[in-house]
Parts: structure tokens; sequence; C-alpha cells
């Protein structure tokens, strides 16, 4: 790629990283005040502070590198939806305590893998926000996995509710381990991750925990994609906005 192609590129898979982060962090802030105990709120109102932390630095530096003046709330706030390129597992409504425990487990072992090959990327900035997110998503992995077990292995009703979530959430983890082309050719310059080559590992993580919770692996593994590639998303992604996009829109500029 020419030195213009690249920092587009670069500007579009760093905005792409914090789109996830922002949209599960805001999800998971949904919880506030409404956790079935003050220990677990606090608990998931913190991985979900982690991830709007790390989706705050992902677009500060995606504004540094398109160099147009905009800033982090421009990329977080200020972008129709179909620019948001986030995962369609991220968007999904937050459900009961189960749901978001699966989601939480199935991501944040997909951000652990991904943000410990991010930190040999040959961007030094990348690498060095994947070295601090590695620590924060190793800690939501390990949250998540301890309260699937609970749920999994708890009582007949916490068994039946969190295997269906498992089983509603399945069709959405496969988009995940695709590439487009941006990140192909970023590849290639050392910069991106190969998220192909993280399904192997992902999938014994996730094999291992759902053993210990005694739920089962739907065997379907078609998987549901458009959010990361073309910016087609669910029906609850316009929802979400709504609530994003209200104080940028009612104050325009407004700075916290």
């Amino acid at each position: 790629m020419t030195d213009n192609n690249t920092k587009n590129a670069l500007v579009a898979y760093t905005s792409h990283i914090a789109d996830n982060s922002l949209i599960i962090g805001h999800r998971m802030s949904e919880w506030c005040y409404k956790a079935p105990a003050l220990e677990m709120e606090l608990a998931l109102i913190n991985c979900a502070l982690d991830y709007i932390g790390q989706a705050t630095q992902l677009y500060t530096y995606a504004a540094e590198v398109e160099g147009k003046g905009r800033n982090e709330d421009d990329f977080a706030y200020n972008k129709d939806e179909q620019d948001y390129r986030n995962l369609l597992l991220t968007e999904l409504p937050k459900g009961d305590w189960g749901y978001s425990i699966a989601r939480l487990f199935f991501f944040s072992a997909f951000a652990k893998l991904f943000y410990e090959k991010l930190m040999d990327s040959s961007d030094e900035t990348l690498a060095g926000i994947a070295g601090k997110a590695v620590k924060e998503v190793a800690y939501h992995l390990r949250f998540s996995g301890e309260w699937l077990i609970r749920l999994g292995d708890g009582t007949e009703e916490s068994h039946e509710r969190v295997q269906q979530s498992v089983n509603d959430l399945w069709p959405f983890v496969g988009e995940m381990f695709t590439m487009t082309d941006m990140e192909k050719a970023l590849l290639e310059e050392g910069i991106a991750v190969d998220t192909t080559a993280l399904k192997a590992d992902w999938d014994e993580i996730i094999n291992q925990g759902l053993a210990q919770a005694t739920l089962t692996r739907p065997e379907n593994d078609w998987a549901q994609t458009g959010g990361k590639e073309t910016g087609h998303h669910t029906e609850h992604m316009g929802f979400i906005l709504t609530d994003l996009h209200y104080m940028q829109r009612r104050y325009p500029g407004l700075e916290w």
C-alpha cells in the first residue's frame, strides 16, 4: 500500500477495534444499578470502564493518525451507523445476567488473544495500548468464566437459562475470526492481527469453560456477519446510538 493508503487503513483499523470496546462497554454499563448484587454490579461496571478507556485511547490515536482535527469524541459520537465497524456480538441487548456473562466470556476470550498478538504489532502505539489492555481483558475473562461455571453448574433454572444464552449468542461469535481486505493488507505490513489464527486457541478456552460449567457447545458454526466489514448492523444498534449520540446532537461540540 502507498503511505496514504496505509494511513487510511490504520485509521479504519484502529477505529474498528475502538468501536468494539465502546459498544460492549456501553452494553455492560447498562447494568449500573440493575445487577443482582452490588458486588456484581461494581465488577461489571469496572469491566465497562476498562473497555471505554481502551476505546478512548484508540480513538485518540486514530484522530492523530488521520490528522484532520477530529478528536476521540468525534470518532465515538459523530458518525453514522454504517461508519461503526464493531462486531455484531457487542451490540446485542444486555439480556439477563447469564446472557451478559456468556457474551463477556466469548468476547473477552477473543480480546485477550487479540491483544496478546497486537502487542507484537509494528505500530508502537497500538502495541503499547495492547500491553495495557491485555491485563484488563484477562480479568474480564477470569470474572466471566467463574460466573459461567456458577450459573451452568448451579440450579436447574440457572443452567437452562445460561445454556439458552450460549445458544442464542453462538451465531455471532464467528465474525470475530473473519478478516477484511483492509486487515489483510495491514497484516502484510506487520500492523494488524491475523484473527483467523486465533480461532484454535479461542476454541480451547471456550471448550474448557463450557465443560467446567456443564454446558453444551452448539454444533452449528454458521456465522452472522456484517458489522465489521460493511457496517450493516442488527436492529439493536440504532437504539444504542440514540443514547450515545444524544448529548452531541443536543449540544454540538460539548466537551466533558
